[in-house]
């Protein structure tokens, strides 16, 4: 009852899982929470508590934190990391498709917010840490819904974090580059399904080529690199606002800030092999 407890969504696997393992080395009590209990037996080996949570269902969340508090009264960290990419033309995506990826990055983390404050609030501290993406600060091509989802978290992350300064509450956004999860494949499956074939598809394949090709994989930096970061972020005393790790995370951001609009468009054409000319 006297450690600090922290709850981590996405936990199943990646970035998640180590974090959980990361947190529990500094001695939190540890929630790690995803929808399949099942591919988080080596944590609970660790002495991790499992945690079945669906962010997309209101009841899963009330009931998820409500287990926490009645198990160890408090919660001192948030790090709210579920998510997924689905990438596709926007003329291609389903809006049930776009509505379900909002719900997954931006409602799943807000909600969860919103039942966890009150606990910060009466302890008059805590850390919420986002997990957006490099993604929230620069565009590529076919992934409007992703990017919208990660713009939307920043945006939210930074109005959250003057609203609960008072209550001594830190916000910090982590924005990871290319890390070794399993994210950039679900991504290009879901974008060939949607755009690999028809009037997108010179664009979808040389694009989900890029999100998995050898020489991606090669350079992507390991989840545990942003579990480094979150560890990091939530002991310190005055934590940064925003930490852009991971590959390619901090040139990409200081090169959107450089170049224009059209400019960066060009960059990221080239970057992923994609032409600015129809087929």
């Amino acid at each position: 009852m006297n450690s600090k407890v922290a709850l981590v969504t996405g936990a199943s696997s990646g970035i998640g899982a180590a974090t959980a393992l990361k947190l529990r080395s500094f001695g939190y009590t540890v929630y790690a929470a995803a929808r399949r209990v099942d591919r988080m037996r080596d944590l609970a080996k660790a002495g991790i508590n499992v945690l079945a949570l669906d962010v997309t269902d209101d009841a899963s969340m009330q009931a998820g934190i409500d287990s926490i508090i009645s198990m160890s009264g408090r919660i001192d960290v948030l790090v709210n990391n579920a998510g997924y990419g689905s990438y596709g033309a926007v003329e291609d995506v389903p809006l049930e498709e776009a509505r379900a990826q909002f719900e997954v990055n931006v409602f799943g983390a807000v909600r969860l917010i919103q039942l966890a404050l009150p606990h910060m609030r009466r302890n008059r501290s805590g850390t919420i840490v986002n997990i957006t993406s490099m993604g929230g600060k620069i565009h590529t091509p076919l992934g409007a819904w992703y990017h919208g989802t990660k713009f939307a978290l920043e945006a939210i992350s930074d109005c959250l974090r003057m609203e609960v300064q008072p209550f001594g509450i830190d916000v910090v956004v982590v924005e990871p580059g290319g890390i070794k999860t399993e994210w950039a494949g679900i991504a290009a499956d879901k974008l060939l399904e949607v755009s690999g074939n028809g009037p997108y598809a010179p664009q979808a394949r040389p694009m989900a080529d890029s999100m998995v090709g050898e020489t991606s994989r090669k350079r992507q930096s390991p989840p545990e690199l942003i579990a480094d970061t979150i560890g990091k972020a939530v002991t310190a005393r005055r934590p940064k606002t925003r930490y852009a790790v991971g590959f390619g995370a901090k040139p990409m951001i200081f090169m959107r800030g450089l170049l224009s609009d059209r400019a960066f468009d060009g960059f990221m054409r080239m970057a992923t092999g994609i032409s600015g000319k129809p087929a």
